[in-house]
């Protein structure tokens, strides 16, 4: 099977499902890579309050190294742009978040639209806990977190089921940034910044840092053992094609060493009659 195998077509295959192979490889490596999402920043670095505009772009999605980043912005709440997001719990009591839009300073858009971002300004037990967003200049400073999904739900007055962003945008009329600001200190026209909730039954919402652990993506996973799968592949099916090949060969002498032992008769003799006079 050697000398079949060192055939010049068979040693080009080989070289053939080698190259193969090594791409299946570097595919399989890109998907491990892959597999594990970007680690988030250790909480020193999302802790220390930076500027919205230095962190994040509007219309740009949000990644892992910029969620959670305690951020700072100015600029006032859009009067008339407020909704509840329902069954968000406050110490195991299921409530709503009251979400208003706030438009951001010297932040617009390539149209020169004004651009706003969602700012979760407390919860409350019932919608008609609920308070206007104060009016006048504010100072924000919250947790940047990742929108959330969409879920189709019929539609109640005033309310959403998640904190969407893209829905919020739909509903406001009004671009967006693609996330929200939650755990506020807010503070109004110069005044002392606290959670902005006084006089008010709005109950403030901290949200702490997430978790440290890097995600991993099982799908990548499976695609990454498939590629490695695909180059086994590759060369077991060029050794099966020269061990065929080699079978053929050999079948083939044994047919033509068959053919030489058989003894030759002419047509029309019978090896069991004999001559009679």
């Amino acid at each position: 099977m050697l000398k079949t195998a060192l055939k010049p077509r068979w040693i080009a295959a080989l070289v053939f499902a080698l190259a193969l192979s090594w791409v299946f490889v570097l595919l399989s490596q890109w998907q491990f890579s892959a597999s594990r999402s970007e680690a988030p920043p250790p909480p020193a670095a999302t802790e220390t309050v930076r500027p919205l505009t230095e962190v994040f772009t509007p219309g740009v999605p949000m990644t892992a190294a910029t969620a959670d980043q305690m951020v700072s912005f100015t600029g006032s709440f859009v009067p008339g742009k407020q909704v509840l997001v329902r069954n968000r719990l406050h110490d195991g009591d299921k409530g709503y978040w009251v979400v208003a839009a706030f438009a951001v300073d010297g932040v617009k858009n390539q149209t020169g639209e004004q651009v706003m971002i969602p700012v979760v300004r407390g919860w409350v037990a019932a919608p008609g806990d609920a308070e206007p967003a104060p009016a006048g200049r504010a100072a924000v400073v919250g947790r940047l977190l990742p929108t959330e999904a969409p879920q189709p739900e019929r539609p109640v007055p005033g309310q959403v089921p998640t904190l969407s962003v893209a829905e919020l945008v739909n509903l406001w009329d009004m671009p967006g940034y693609s996330g929200f600001v939650a755990g506020i200190r807010l503070g109004l026209d110069g005044a002392a910044p606290d959670t902005g909730t006084a006089g008010t039954k709005l109950v403030p919402v901290q949200v702490g840092p997430q978790p440290q652990e890097t995600p991993v993506n099982w799908l990548n996973i499976f695609y990454a053992v498939e590629w490695i799968v695909f180059a086994g592949f590759a060369v077991f099916l060029w050794w099966r094609l020269v061990a065929d090949d080699y079978r053929r060969q050999q079948e083939a002498l044994e047919d033509a060493a068959a053919a030489t032992l058989q003894p030759e008769t002419g047509p029309g003799t019978d090896d069991n009659q004999t001559t009679t006079r």
